[in-house]
């Protein structure tokens, strides 16, 4: 185990130096002066401009800043926002938790949905069942965030009124945020009718976002069903006149989870990325949203310690997949 651990670590180094080398260079390839987008409206001498890009430090060959830039990664220091001058690590672990929960609730109804879904679909092969529930998987993957986003506001929203447009909770309601959670901050409060809000500006962005890890976790699970119950052990249970429950529960699904929980890890980065459409249709105030708002601004600061911060949770939601795959089936934990 240990050596299992010190070699995927030795692989998450040269991948993070490449995460951080394509943080650094992709904010400065967009067009646009980061000083004169901070400026706005005013105008600005350039003897002005000058000092303000020595100040930050652009006014050094990119090779230097990339160096620089690395060094402060190794210290743990990611800076200070050029805009709002807040520490980035404050502003992300502020916002982080809005994301998360959006993430779990996602990954959780699609896990919840998608699994069944395509079980039922391989072992209906063939029927009107498998053919309606791999179509509409295939209209979901293919379906644009943005675009779907939009038709439920419009559906929801506008026209039957039944959820918000926006935000995690109605502006009536106000108290601490102990855990950044808003469903488990509106309990904590005691305000009737918070918890219910919260839930309510929680559902669009959750079936928006779980849209495509429903999609590809369904067809995966069919996919793997498919080729379990295929097998010589499968056969051997059936013979042995166990009930189909438990020769599909326990024999054919347990083996089939490999694929699919690798697929499940690999959604991890599907969310964030979609995170990023999703919180700005919904304006829900976390890390997508933030990341979004730091690329208009030209923040180079934000985007390249956000895209670090993000690739390191996706690194560390990989290498606990790899460890889960033990837990499954003890015949790899060799």
């Amino acid at each position: 185990m240990l050596r299992f651990l010190a070699g995927r670590f030795a692989v998450l180094i040269p991948t993070f130096l490449g995460v951080a080398l394509v943080a650094f260079a992709f904010i400065r390839l967009l067009p646009g002066d980061p000083v004169m987008l901070m400026s706005g409206e005013r105008v600005m001498s350039d003897e002005r401009h000058a000092e303000i890009m020595k100040s930050l430090g652009y006014d050094k060959p990119l090779s230097i800043q990339f160096v620089d830039y690395l060094g402060d990664i190794v210290t743990g220091d990611l800076g200070n926002s050029v805009v709002t001058k807040r520490p980035i690590l404050d502003d992300f672990f502020k916002l982080f938790p809005a994301t998360l929960e959006l993430s779990i609730c996602a990954i959780f109804l699609a896990v919840f949905l998608g699994i069944p879904a395509g079980v039922l679909a391989a072992v209906r092969r063939g029927s009107w069942i498998d053919q309606s529930l791999m179509g509409t998987a295939l209209v979901g993957y293919s379906m644009p965030i943005f675009w779907w986003g939009l038709l439920l506001i419009i559906l929801f929203s506008g026209i039957l009124q039944w959820t918000p447009v926006s935000g995690r909770i109605s502006l009536m309601y106000y108290f601490p945020a102990h855990t950044g959670f808003m469903l488990i901050d509106s309990l904590l409060s005691g305000q009737p009718g918070a918890f219910k809000s919260a839930l309510s500006h929680l559902i669009l962005p959750t079936i928006v976002l779980c849209t495509i890890p429903l999609a590809v976790i369904a067809r995966q699970t069919r996919s793997a069903m498919l080729e379990v119950l295929g097998e010589d052990y499968v056969r051997t249970a059936r013979s042995k006149g166990l009930s189909p429950r438990r020769v599909i529960g326990v024999h054919a699904l347990r083996n089939a989870l490999i694929p699919v929980v690798t697929t499940i890890g690999l959604q991890v980065g599907v969310l964030l990325a979609g995170a990023i459409l999703t919180e700005t249709i919904f304006s829900w105030p976390g890390i997508g949203k933030w990341m979004v708002d730091a690329v208009f601004k030209r923040d180079y600061p934000v985007v390249q310690g956000g895209l670090l911060l993000i690739a390191g949770i996706i690194m560390i939601v990989n290498l606990a997949v790899d460890l889960l795959y033990g837990l499954i089936n003890p015949r790899i934990r060799h």
